[in-house]
């Protein structure tokens, strides 16, 4: 139904450009950086495994991750999960996004707040993305504006959500660099300037992640006010 309302277009449209643009930026940043290696010719896993030592962060395993820039952090399991890409790879890309995650390992040690209230959150953004489109619908379809408005108010989660991440991994990368540049993995300015490059490349995914949350949301906000002016629920 919403993909066909012109309105709906009209609301996504910078969002989708947006996402368009900064999948295309990381891309290119990563494919660029992912050729060039470090002077150190250390791997993301051997940087990893440095990283992990040199913070104290001895409870910290390093497993793998299929699929491409599919690195994660696992908190539950204390867990660093790279890809065969960052893994075996020494590049300015590679190091970079290892580094990252491990930004992630050293939030969770220290019980980093954003981490925590981000993770609080996960239980109420997955029931309140699949039920907030379904009782928005039910309630324009029935014309019950009151059920219209919680759904709303449950599909607003995902942009709390959205928001609260933002820090999370804006932390994440400025531990990375400083890291990065502390143990002497990466040196030089060129250097300097490609895990920058990645980096913020993949911050601005979640920039586009909210600013796609964010105009749905609005879209819906749009579509139930509009039903007050007909009937009431």
């Amino acid at each position: 139904m919403f993909f066909f309302d012109p309105l709906y277009l009209i609301y996504m449209a910078p969002a989708i450009l947006l996402m368009l643009l900064t999948s295309w930026y990381v891309k290119s940043a990563y494919n660029k950086w992912s050729k060039v290696s470090t002077r150190s010719r250390l791997t993301g896993y051997d940087a990893a495994q440095r990283l992990i030592s040199s913070g104290g962060l001895y409870g910290v395993q390093i497993g793998s991750a299929q699929g491409n820039l599919s690195d994660n952090y696992d908190p539950r399991d204390k867990t660093l999960h790279l890809s065969d890409g960052v893994a075996r790879s020494s590049s300015v890309a590679a190091v970079a996004v290892a580094a990252h995650e491990l930004g992630h390992a050293m939030q969770d040690a220290e019980d980093y707040f954003p981490l925590r209230f981000r993770a609080a959150l996960v239980p109420m953004v997955n029931l309140g993305s699949n039920l907030g489109w379904i009782l928005i619908l039910i309630g324009i379809f029935l014309r019950l504006t009151n059920l219209a408005w919680i759904g709303v108010i449950a599909f607003s989660a995902g942009v709390v959500f959205a928001l609260a991440t933002l820090p999370v991994e804006l932390n994440a990368s400025a531990r990375a660099k400083r890291l990065l540049a502390e143990t002497g993995m990466i040196s030089g300015d060129d250097e300097r300037h490609g895990v920058n490059q990645v980096l913020n490349a993949a911050a601005l995914t979640y920039v586009a992640g909210l600013v796609t949350a964010l105009m749905q949301l609005l879209y819906f906000v749009s579509l139930v006010s509009g039903m007050g002016g007909r009937r009431r629920g």
